[in-house]
């Protein structure tokens, strides 16, 4: 069975607009293991999928509308 490469990706990366960690960048990258790379008005938050969804919950309790 191949696994389909756009599910990999959505479950090691989070995409925002560039702005929306202003306030949490700082703490976000201190307590996860995670990448942040930025491009084009948007960011991109790269981890494994295990912190990926850590970060997905700290965000959302932040107060990040995470698509």
């Amino acid at each position: 069975m191949m696994v389909d490469a756009a599910s990999l990706r959505d479950s090691t990366q989070i995409v925002l607009p560039s702005g929306a960690l202003a306030d949490v960048r700082d703490e976000l990258t201190s307590r996860y293991m995670v990448t942040l790379f930025e491009r084009d008005g948007v960011v991109r938050i790269i981890g494994s999928p295990v912190v990926i969804k850590e970060v997905n919950d700290y965000l959302c309790r932040q107060g990040i509308n995470v698509p």
